[in-house]
């Protein structure tokens, strides 16, 4: 698996980028779906310049990505709104799950036992990481359903980026997708009512370092990823990000973080590590023949 190494770190340090954006989320002055949208639109400049660069053409496979991630991030926000916060990145990142329901019922992905048995033993260490902060209540149950609805639209995302990288390089798939994402982000974000325009030089630094570092780096790095690395593994492996966010709230944002969020770290960090012994680590979902043959690095 030695191939398989330099993928794997990428996934992890994609999904420590990743951890870094609920902290710009909460930094910056702009509402949370004006700053959903301006993480791709400030993305956008450099990713379509490095796009023109290949000689790729536009294909509709690439328009998925970018409406399912739009999706993502805009009922995540609203789920924000109407349940709490660890409600709603509890059910968001119940992505795995429907990720490998998907793979069985629909792409005839096997999975092994040790696999589900890793898949279960993460998802409980999200539950415990977040147990202090979950709550359950009518009043907020529009918020948690949407929640869910986030983790189907970000399991979707994930699927489909995997089986664009396929066939196309993954500055294609990136800059796609953000385009595709900010135009459908745009009319939302503005007719939300939040606060649109950042107000301040530190807001627009802030609202770079979340297209830069969240984005480009993050997304970038698991989409680049996706193409050497079972989706299945890779979806399991994100949920190092509410790991990573937890850590970096205290360290950054004095947030608590005490033994129970440590142990459900340490489950989750367990499970993955008995996924990533029983998947193969290279993608075999649609055609793995195909995905051999194929140049897209």
């Amino acid at each position: 698996m030695a191939h398989s190494r330099w993928p794997l770190l990428g996934l992890v340090l994609g999904a420590l980028c990743i951890g870094l954006a609920p902290i710009f989320v909460r930094l910056t002055e702009v509402g949370p779906t004006a700053a959903a949208f301006w993480r791709l639109a400030l993305a956008c400049p450099l990713l379509l310049l490095a796009w023109s660069q290949r000689p790729e053409r536009p294909a509709w496979s690439l328009l998925w990505p970018g409406l399912l991630f739009a999706g993502d991030l805009a009922v995540w926000h609203q789920s924000i709104h109407i349940t709490t916060v660890a409600n709603a990145t509890l059910l968001a990142n119940l992505q795995p799950a429907i990720v490998a329901a998907i793979s069985v019922l629909f792409l005839g992905v096997r999975l092994t036992r040790g696999f589900v048995l890793g898949l279960g033993l993460a998802m409980s260490g999200a539950v415990i990481l977040m147990a202090d902060s979950l709550s359950v209540s009518m009043d907020q149950l529009s918020g948690d359903l949407l929640g869910v609805l986030t983790a189907c639209f970000y399991a979707g995302y994930i699927l489909t980026v995997a089986a664009a990288r396929r066939g196309h390089h993954v500055v294609s798939v990136m800059a796609a997708a953000t385009l595709v994402g900010a135009t459908v982000l745009a009319p939302i974000a503005w007719a939300s009512g939040e606060t649109f325009w950042p107000v301040s030089a530190r807001d627009w630094l802030i609202l770079a370092g979340l297209a830069g570092v969240s984005h480009i780096l993050g997304q970038g790095l698991i989409a680049w990823s996706l193409r050497h690395l079972s989706t299945q593994f890779s979806s399991v492996s994100l949920l190092i990000q509410p790991v990573a966010a937890a850590g970096f709230a205290w360290l950054l944002l004095a947030e608590p973080f005490g033994p129970w969020q440590a142990a459900g770290g340490a489950v989750v960090l367990a499970g993955i590590l008995i996924c990533r012994q029983s998947t193969p680590s290279r993608d075999a979902d649609l055609n793995p023949t195909t995905a051999s043959a194929r140049g897209a690095p």
